[in-house]
């Protein structure tokens, strides 16, 4: 079974992508990646290419409207020599990014998703692939119009999030659709949406797809990436530990890659996404409510660290 990390913005940055494929995940994705704004010269955004050594196979989401930006955008992801493939978003449902043109406001549009995918392999020789949801809404099935658009296109692989662009993140997963998508597609299918634990897993394998994606339950829990293979994940202190590490090597590498940006220090860097995100570290054991709490008053690395004596020290999720 291969289990893939979706691209979540502000989440999977490379650390939390190395801490995921250590955890069991076959694939991962950089954070969404604005064409637009590479191709206006952001250097921030550039940013979001950086990788650390030892990740697993990492792939590029980019995310536009504009066939020009989309392949510049490609072309410079494929230059630097790091990812396996290229993926365009045509699914987020953010409204920020739809009512720019992007993610999901594709998905009513298949021919110039076809258009945007011929624009991106022009300028890559790594596979391309596409993300995307079964419709607008309910009374609005384009998933087939679209499939036909990123094989035409020659796709070599398809992601569906199973749930229409009016359902945001939430309701039901609509297995039925992504069963008739493994069906009818020509190229691997990987499944995203709704997948949590066993029963939900099994769910969406039943459907035949190649791949399962987690997107927020992989932010919830990384653990799941090993607990869904059957194997006991490490101690929880000693991935929050080695996660600590890896966003300060991230910090390092970025301001010595782009000594004229803004980085933050080594401080601000690792603690505002250890007070956003890896709070979940502590799930279910014991006093968690008060590390949290104590995680949120923290602005320094050293005092992140000093909160891992608060673990069980054999704190194993099962499988």
């Amino acid at each position: 079974m291969k289990l893939v990390l979706a691209p979540l913005a502000d989440f999977t940055n490379a650390a939390f992508r190395k801490i995921a494929s250590e955890l069991g995940a076959d694939l991962t994705y950089t954070e969404m990646v604005s064409a637009a704004a590479l191709a206006h010269g952001s250097s921030q955004t550039r940013h979001l290419f950086e990788t650390l050594p030892g990740e697993g196979p990492v792939a590029c989401q980019i995310f536009g409207h504009m066939p020009e930006e989309l392949a510049f955008a490609a072309h410079e992801a494929t230059a630097l020599g790091r990812f396996v493939a290229i993926d365009l978003n045509a699914g987020c449902p953010m409204p920020r990014i739809r009512q720019g043109g992007d993610g999901a406001a594709l998905v009513p549009q298949p021919e110039l998703v076809h258009d945007l995918l011929v624009a991106i392999k022009r300028e890559t020789n790594l596979p391309v692939t596409l993300k995307t949801r079964p419709g607008p809404s309910p009374d609005r099935v384009t998933l087939f119009e679209l499939l036909d658009a990123a094989e035409t296109a020659g796709c070599a692989g398809f992601t569906l999030h199973a749930r229409f662009t009016s359902q945001m993140h939430g309701g039901d997963v609509h297995l039925d659709l992504l069963a008739e998508l493994v069906q009818r597609a020509h190229v691997p299918v990987t499944g995203n949406g709704g997948v949590h634990d066993a029963a939900t897993l099994k769910a969406m394998l039943d459907t035949g797809v190649d791949a399962i994606m987690l997107g927020r339950a992989a932010i919830t829990d990384p653990m799941r990436f090993s607990t869904m293979k059957g194997r006991a994940a490490p101690p929880r202190r000693e991935t929050y530990l080695r996660h600590i590490d890896y966003l300060l090597d991230l910090q390092g590498r970025l301001a010595a890659s782009f000594p004229g940006d803004h980085v933050p220090p080594p401080d601000e860097f690792a603690t505002a996404p250890l007070r956003r995100h890896l709070f979940h570290y502590f799930r279910g054991i014991p006093g968690a409510a008060e590390m949290r709490r104590r995680m949120n008053e923290i602005r320094t690395v050293e005092a992140m660290r000093d909160l891992a004596a608060l673990f069980p020290p054999d704190d194993c999720t099962a499988p």
